[in-house]
């Protein structure tokens, strides 16, 4: 009967007929389509619109055939989705819909999203987190997101938010589910999600009204009491629900409670199943006519205390609306069935809760047919944007609780150690971003650690970060929270300065009271792991407030701001403007270089607007594919030097007035007088147009043949020989000298008379400058960047000779060199010019990862500044990085877009303010200021051989430079 019915009230309303307006919207409204969908009911088919009952679509068939058969025999009005897979219960969704007479309110219950009850899904922080944000609305944003997933899927009523406030510290049930303890801003929250997810296309639904705050008791298992009066419940507890009723909440959900103060204390009744809870309070007195669901009928709370049937029964007669999680459905049909039978206010009672049950239907569209497509499902389901705002809303919520030495966010880097100690979990993300900031050695507490020697190890360094993790939302076991831990980081920050990030329940914060620099960041997930490190060396600020009161020390609102320290931060492409989707494509270059064999493997990185949101290693260190390239990778970065080494010198010197670009070099280094190099300027040098000879094979004057001679090498590291060149392999300490009068003596590149050189690409310059640098900074050039730039930036892997840091897993090969150092040149410069003064010279030398390079140059996108300190006087980098002259396209030191040609080294879409390098061993670094973007790519393609021209031949470099600069202009055009 019921299908005959509907389908003929689909006919009225979908055939194309004079009902439709223009747009083909019906001209009826809802109160219409409620009215002939319910005059088509039957008394059994009303009573089954009563109930919803739960699909695990991770079930079996059995499963579902039952669910099918409640269906089809006793016509349920709905279905709370449980666990399983968005593919599955998208299926289900259809099957079941195309079972039933009347259309299925589906719900679920999405507190924190999909990944509360989904596989494969992700969660939304929980409302303990929210609670300590400031900004309501991300919230409200959360709230939207969630809806348009859930309407992905076919789902129309989110059993969300809670509005209990958590006034109870020990409560077992509510606490972390609670925006907090203060009546007002659970409220504020709770509407700006409740308004998202209605303004979404979902029914939002308050609970547990009248309030589950204030007990120490679940619900889950047995019935909790609460004891507040009627005032207080008023003023307190009632407070959210009444203000989100007059908002226009669609649902409510009402708890499982004992609440004498609500009840006749001669017939007491849990809330759930009491007409003075629902009937008078809910509908009389607070005016809601909205839709009323009870809390699960399947809790021990109620299903302990009556038989079979009678609990759904007595919550019928309660004044709910709709059944959650029958017991048994057969007997509770035929109990309501009989109570309504001849008894006409329940009939009547039946009547209003059948036609608000329709009119939630209508509201959610249900009254068109509702066909759902599997295509591209978690594509839909998943965007990029939802992402980004679960990021926005971890980042928004970390709470900086004690600061007292004023530690975070950390400052000054150069000349301080770093330690990480992780207690009760291994936090890998934690101990990665952390590296990302500054060189961290790594400690574990375990329960079996040698606390003694854990102290004195950890009392060398002078700032050691704690994370507490593995922590649980259980009061009754302290939150997992050990005495031992604590009073070991009492005692270990007497001894040197500590931040501990607790990650976890905001009450478990009472143990670290004694701690001087605190920070909870709520959960433990691969976002706050990544955040905190953010928020401690100043990439992100910290705005968050506590939303519980810990203690008389820590009361609820507790949170110190931070300042972001124009560090660089870490987030994903959409964060800056840019599509991920496109720079999804920068893998199929990779893949393509690493298949043709133009590289064993790179690294790649992109930041914007400070801060990076790509970052990858692809392929292998060799082709024979046993170690994988990782972010932390150390590259052989070869003519990169020349700006990220000897430039930065150079700058250093010019805006002190040591030097001047357009005097000749012969000023400052007499040596060079009565030379052929005697007249050439600094700033000539500097564009490659002084004249000099490209490139001069200077290792070919130290052997005897193909021998090494022994008056430039020997063997073994002994006497004057220090200078490692390779595997087994040293130069004399005087080779610097021989090299620098072969420098001088070398031919210049021919000319016409009176007419200035061209351009014309030379290493040559670069011995000149890094001599003239030493001879004004009155120290290696090599220490003088690590004090005064590498260190200070944070950037732990640049720098020259990284086999005195690193071990060699961490540093790619590059040439197997047959005719100069006979071996494997491997943690070693490649350049062999740079090799034979111990890898340390202005024109190659350097190693880095992607990670660090980049710092480098955000640093100069910013004008010299870089995590609370100045580098350069504003305007320096500007006066070095803008093209020199008309016919050159060179900057000072830095190349430049090649305009108007298809071979040049940037992409065809980088502004004209662009800059930057590339190197012989594959590698480039280029920023554009205009677009406020750095592109870094790092490789060994000139493994095993240097003559592998093919990265070079395929375009590589500019192609993804092309890709990254496509993702800003598709996210511009198309967003999301």
């Amino acid at each position: 009967m019921i299908k005959k019915v509907f389908c003929a009230v689909f006919v009225i309303f979908f055939a194309k007929s004079a009902l439709f307006a223009q747009d083909g919207a019906p001209r009826q409204s809802g109160d219409r389509w409620v009215d002939s969908v319910f005059q088509g009911l039957t008394l059994e088919e009303k009573i089954g619109q009563l109930f919803m009952i739960p699909v695990y679509s991770n079930g079996n068939e059995q499963h579902f055939r039952v669910v099918q058969n409640y269906i089809e025999r006793y016509g349920v009005g709905g279905l709370i989705f449980m666990q399983g897979s968005p593919a599955k219960q998208l299926a289900l969704t259809n099957r079941f819909q195309g079972q039933s007479g009347v259309p299925l309110l589906m719900g679920m219950d999405l507190e924190w999203g999909m990944g509360m009850r989904l596989d494969s899904t992700r969660s939304f922080p929980k409302q303990i987190t929210l609670g300590a944000i400031d900004n309501d609305t991300l919230i409200y944003e959360m709230g939207m997101e969630i809806a348009r997933q859930m309407k992905t899927l076919g789902v129309h009523v989110n059993f969300a938010p809670v509005v209990d406030i958590n006034s109870n510290p020990r409560n077992p049930v509510i606490g972390f589910r609670s925006f907090g303890e203060d009546k007002k801003q659970v409220t504020r929250k709770g509407i700006a999600y409740m308004k998202g997810l209605q303004d979404g296309g979902v029914l939002a639904c308050a609970k547990h009204f009248p309030g589950h705050g204030d007990t120490d008791m679940d619900s889950h298992y047995t019935l909790p009491t609460i004891h507040t009066d009627r005032l207080q419940l008023d003023t307190s507890a009632l407070y959210p629900f009444e203000k989100l009723i007059t908002a226009g909440v669609a649902c409510a959900l009402v708890a499982h409670l004992n609440i004498p103060s609500l009840e006749d204390p001669e017939k007491p009744l849990p809330s759930s199943l009491s007409p003075s809870v629902i009937k008078k309070l809910l509908r009389k007195d607070m005016g809601f006519e909205g839709l009323v669901f009870s809390d699960a009928l399947n809790m021990k709370s109620v299903s302990g205390r009556y038989a079979a049937g009678e609990t759904e029964r007595l919550a019928f007669m309660a004044g709910n609306d709709m059944l959650l999680f029958p017991q048994n459905l057969p007997l509770a049909f035929k109990l309501i069935r009989k109570t309504v039978k001849g008894n006409k206010d329940h009939k009547a009672a039946l009547d209003s809760s059948v036609r608000r049950i329709l009119t939630a239907k209508y509201k959610v569209g249900l009254h068109r047919p509702q066909k759902l497509h599997t295509d591209n499902l978690y594509h839909k389901l998943f965007r990029k944007q939802s992402d980004r705002l679960i990021q926005q809303l971890y980042e928004a919520a970390q709470t900086v609780v004690k600061n007292e030495e004023e530690a975070i966010p950390v400052t000054a880097l150069d000349g301080k150690t770093f330690a990480s100690l992780t207690i009760g979990d291994h936090a890998e993300e934690f101990k990665k971003m952390l590296d990302k900031y500054a060189f961290f050695t790594h400690y574990q507490k375990r329960k079996d650690s040698n606390e003694s020697f854990l102290l004195q190890r950890l009392k060398q360094y002078d700032r050691v970060v704690v994370g507490v993790l593995g922590l649980s939302n259980d009061p009754k076991q302290h939150y997992n929270v050990s005495k031992r831990d604590i009073a070991f980081l009492e005692q270990l920050q007497q001894i040197t300065g500590v931040i501990v990030v607790v990650f976890g329940n905001p009450y478990s914060l009472r143990g670290f009271e004694g701690i001087k620099n605190l920070v909870c960041a709520y959960q433990q997930n691969q976002d706050t792991e990544r955040i905190t490190p953010q928020i401690i060396f100043g990439g992100l600020p910290a705005t968050g407030k506590l939303p519980v009161s810990v203690s008389q020390n820590l009361p609820a609102g507790s949170g110190l701001e931070t300042t972001v320290g124009s560090r660089l931060s870490y987030s994903i492409p959409e964060a800056s403007g840019m599509d991920s989707r496109t720079l999804q494509r920068l893998d199929v270059i990779a893949r393509e270089a690493i298949a043709t064999g133009a590289t064993p493997g790179c690294q790649v990185l992109v930041a914007r607007d400070g801060k990076i949101v790509f970052e990858k290693g692809y392929g292998y260190y060799t082709y024979d594919s046993i170690q994988p390239v990782t972010d932390q990778t150390v590259y052989d970065v070869a003519s990169i030097t020349k700006v990220a080494a000897t430039l930065q010198a150079i700058m250093f010197l010019k805006e002190r007035g040591e030097i001047d670009l357009d005097k000749k070099v012969s000023y400052y280094l007499p040596e060079l007088k009565g030379t052929n190099k005697e007249h050439m300027t600094l700033r000539d040098i500097l564009t490659h147009q002084a004249g000099l000879w490209p490139y001069l094979p200077f290792w070919k004057n130290t052997l005897d043949d193909t021998i090494h001679s022994p008056l430039f090498y020997s063997y073994q590291p002994q006497g004057d020989f220090r200078f490692q060149v390779a595997t087994g392999l040293y130069a004399t300490n005087s080779i610097r000298d021989s090299i620098w009068h072969w420098v001088v003596d070398s031919k210049m590149r021919k000319k016409e008379r009176r007419k200035p050189y061209n351009y014309k690409y030379s290493d040559m310059g670069f011995y000149i400058l890094h001599r003239l640098a030493e001879a004004l900074l009155n120290q290696p050039m090599e220490v003088f960047l690590q004090q005064n730039f590498y260190e200070p930036l944070g950037a732990t892997t640049l720098g020259y000779v990284p086999l005195c840091k690193y071990s060699l897993d961490r540093i790619a090969p590059t040439e197997d060199d047959r005719y100069f150092r006979n071996s494997m040149v491997y943690g070693h410069v490649h350049d062999q010019g740079a090799a034979m003064t111990g890898g340390i010279a202005g024109h190659a030398g350097l190693f880095s990862n992607a990670n660090d390079l980049a710092k480098l140059m955000q640093m100069h996108l910013q004008d010299g500044t870089y995590g609370d300190a100045r580098f350069y006087e504003a305007g320096t980098i500007e006066e070095f990085t803008r093209q020199q002259y008309h016919s050159n396209r060179r900057g000072a030191g830095w190349d430049k877009p090649l305009r108007g040609k298809w071979y040049g080294p940037t992409s065809e879409f980088c502004s004209s303010a662009t800059y930057g390098h590339t190197g012989f061993t594959g590698t480039a670094v280029w920023s554009d200021p205009e677009f406020n973007l750095i592109f870094v790519f790092l490789s060994n393609r000139i493994h095993p051989d240097a003559t592998n021209t093919k990265l070079i031949k395929s375009n590589i470099r500019t192609r993804m430079q092309d890709v990254v600069y496509k993702s800003i202009f598709n996210y511009e055009q198309f967003g999301d």
